[in-house]
Formats: C-alpha cells, sequence, structure tokens
C-alpha cells in the first residue's frame, strides 16, 4: 500500500483516510455522571487489507466497568466497517488520501456505551501531507436503525493537525465534534479538543513487510457547554501489519 497512498499516522478518534491494516487494544477512562466506566476495547479491533481498494474490520464487544450502583457492568456492541480508498497517492505523487467508509454497530445486549439499538455511521474521510505535517479530516452520520426519539441522530464532524517530531514520535491534536438532531438534545452541539501523542517502535533495517508496533495516548476534553462527558482519557496498543 505504500506504492500508492501516504505513511502518516493515523488518528487516535477519527478514522484514518488510508485503508491498512493491524491489531489494535485500547482502554478508556471516562465520566458520565453516575457512571464512571473504564472501557476496555473501546471499540477497536482487527482490520484488513482485502483488496488494493478496501478494508473491512471488526470490532469486538468492548467490556464496561461501570463503578456504579445503579449500572451494572457489561458488554457493549460489536461492530463492523467497510473502507473504500476512492483516490491517493504516496509522498512522490500528492501525499494525500480520499476514503468512503461505512460503520456498523450490531444492537448491544444490555445497555451499554448509552446505545439502545443497532446503528450505521456513513462517512467520507480525507487527508493531505506536507512534508512532516499532515491535516486530515473526515464528516460522517450516527444513525440509529431504532428508537429515534431517545437517541437522536448526530452529524459528526473531526479535524486532525498531525506533525512528526522524530522517526518514531508522532503528536497531533484532534477537533471532535458533533450536531444533534432529533433526541431531547436536539440542536445542541458538543465539542472536544483531543492532543495526542504517538511512540512507534520499529527499526531501520525492518523491511515493509514487517510489523510496527504503536503506543498512544490521548485526552477528550469538553469545549463545549453542552457535553456528556467531560474527559476522556484513552491509551491504545496498535499492531500495524
Amino acid at each position: 500500500m505504500k506504492e500508492v497512498q501516504p505513511t502518516w499516522m493515523g488518528p487516535l478518534i477519527q478514522s484514518d483516510a488510508r485503508i491498512g491494516q493491524g491489531i489494535k487494544f485500547s482502554v478508556s477512562k471516562s465520566d458520565f455522571p453516575p457512571v464512571h466506566p473504564i472501557v476496555y476495547g473501546n471499540n477497536k479491533g482487527l482490520s484488513m487489507v482485502v483488496d488494493r481498494r478496501f478494508q473491512v474490520e471488526f470490532d469486538p464487544p468492548s467490556y464496561f466497568r461501570n463503578h456504579s450502583s445503579t449500572h451494572q457492568d457489561g458488554f457493549g456492541n460489536a461492530a463492523t466497517q467497510v473502507k473504500w480508498r476512492l483516490a491517493s497517492g504516496n509522498a512522490e505523487h500528492g501525499n494525500f488520501a480520499l476514503t468512503a467508509l461505512l460503520f456498523h454497530g450490531f444492537a448491544p445486549r444490555g445497555y451499554q456505551n448509552q446505545i439502545l439499538s443497532s446503528y450505521y455511521v456513513p462517512a467520507i474521510s480525507a487527508g493531505k501531507g506536507f512534508g512532516r505535517f499532515v491535516l486530515l479530516t473526515n464528516v460522517g452520520g450516527f444513525l440509529p436503525t431504532a428508537k429515534i426519539a431517545a437517541q437522536g441522530r448526530t452529524v459528526e464532524w473531526n479535524m486532525t493537525a498531525q506533525a512528526r517530531a522524530t522517526a518514531h514520535i508522532t503528536f497531533d491534536i484532534e477537533n471532535n465534534a458533533a450536531f444533534v438532531h432529533a433526541s431531547p438534545d436536539d440542536g445542541k452541539t458538543q465539542n472536544f479538543i483531543t492532543p495526542v501523542a504517538f511512540y512507534t517502535v520499529r527499526r531501520k533495517d525492518w523491511k515493509p513487510e514487517h510489523a510496527a508496533v504503536v503506543f498512544d495516548c490521548g485526552e477528550q476534553i469538553a469545549t463545549s457547554s453542552y457535553h456528556a462527558y467531560n474527559h476522556n482519557l484513552i491509551t491504545e496498543m496498535r499492531i500495524m501489519f
């Protein structure tokens, strides 16, 4: 894939504009009063390139440790995703990527992750590299298949600015915005700023087919008056192959 697309770091929150394959392990900690969940899995899983233009992904159900006397612990939604690389170029041919994706979350067995039904998230993701710097954006929508009056529908817009500090260290800052339609929160906007640091374990003598390991950490910080939580600390390990 290095022949046809850039080699920047995939963002923490928003979807990457490239296709790729690997395994992600993630844990997050946030506050949804009166629930204070630690989420093991955090909607991350296995992604595979099945064609030069297509990626498929499976995310097993995350486990929610809610630390609450009123909300029991349990598993959330399993999910799948298909990505289609519409156009791209490597560093010598434009250093850009444009991808369409469709994410599907299956209905949960219990009330976890504040999701009451199965749902779809169609989106378009784009990115452009400028030497050590990258700008990425992602626009999509959260579309539940049932209980719309309770959950509503959401337009999601993410922006990321990224800088590669060294061969092993990358920093980015992500802006995650959600515009709510229907539901009791109709018309409200939720926004987070997310600073992230990445550390890549990869030796210079490794060939392209060798796996690379990435450790990263970031924290969503609410910047809008309406927000479901104030902070969300996310840690992650990626094995890219």
